[in-house]
């Protein structure tokens, strides 16, 4: 199961981060969107993201250009037909993904592997929505992709043994990645711990314990962190943090999980961080 073509379906924040990934390796990547502007805006990403390696010195012109010949951008579900595997990384909506891996179902080869970048969705949901759930996986990258090393593979409980062997030497021989297996599980393992210390530092915020740039200053100077919660929470996207709390609490039933008020109001009111302009900070 070589796998030498990828398709991604979505070319947003996450999305773009992975197509530019596996095209800097040297495969073909077959980029979908759903229109011909959402098609632009995701070259405007990758293209944007390129031009900031270069002007920093980690990436030359001719690689560069190699990067972007490696991209095929389309609006056709067909022409990801050829690929080995396809990437799904669109908006946390279950009724979304499930219909894009029901036509990923039709026109893909038998052995073609479908994985999905949900953080929060069980994986087993989306997988059957296909005809063939033991070709179904999760790979979970993190933001931005094209810099950090983490992925998470998920298998579910129909997941073949082999496809999840392909997935694993694939993240980590030729994208380089630093690979952690992960139980079909909501949050996985990553956002099993983080999305809980951010409400959690939502929460102390609420209730007047401190400022927000003192809770995120406690925490980076406090103990080594890179950002502060609320920092952290803002660029990922409160509307992320909210929805992922979310499925954490309805799998685990555990009080503490309950998304803090505040959290839901700000993302009611549109403040959900970097990409609206608003959130603990603006920007």
């Amino acid at each position: 199961m070589a796998i030498d073509t990828v398709g991604v379906v979505g070319a947003g924040a996450m999305g773009s981060g992975i197509i530019e990934v596996v095209a800097r390796n040297g495969l073909k990547v077959v980029a979908r969107e759903i229109s011909p502007e959402a098609v632009e805006a995701g070259k405007t990403r990758v293209e944007g993201s390129l031009e900031k390696a270069v002007s920093r010195g980690k990436l030359d012109e001719a690689d560069r250009a190699a990067t972007l010949a490696n991209i095929v951008w389309t609006t056709d579900f067909d022409e990801l037909a050829p690929s080995d595997l396809v990437i799904e990384a669109v908006v946390e909506n279950l009724d979304l993904k499930a219909e894009i891996f029901k036509a990923l179902d039709s026109v893909l080869d038998a052995d073609a592997i479908m994985a999905t970048n949900t953080s929060s969705i069980p994986i087993i949901d989306i997988a059957m929505a296909t005809s063939r759930p033991e070709m179904v996986c999760g790979i979970h990258f993190f933001n931005p992709a094209t810099v950090m090393k983490l992925v998470e593979v998920i298998s579910t409980q129909r997941t073949s043994p082999e496809v999840i062997s392909v997935v694993t030497d694939f993240a980590t021989n030729v994208l380089g990645k630093r690979v952690v297996p992960a139980p079909d599980r909501a949050g996985f393992v990553v956002n099993a711990l983080l999305i809980p210390y951010i409400c959690q530092a939502i929460a102390m915020f609420e209730a007047g314990h401190a400022s927000a740039e003192d809770i995120d200053a406690a925490m980076q100077l406090g103990c080594g962190h890179p950002m502060g919660p609320l920092t952290l929470a803002d660029m990922i996207g409160l509307d992320v943090c909210l929805f992922t709390e979310e499925s954490l609490h309805a799998e685990y039933q555990e009080r503490f999980l309950a998304p803090p008020p505040l959290l839901r109001r700000m993302v009611s009111a549109g403040k959900l961080g970097r990409k609206s302009g608003e959130g603990f900070y603006t920007y």
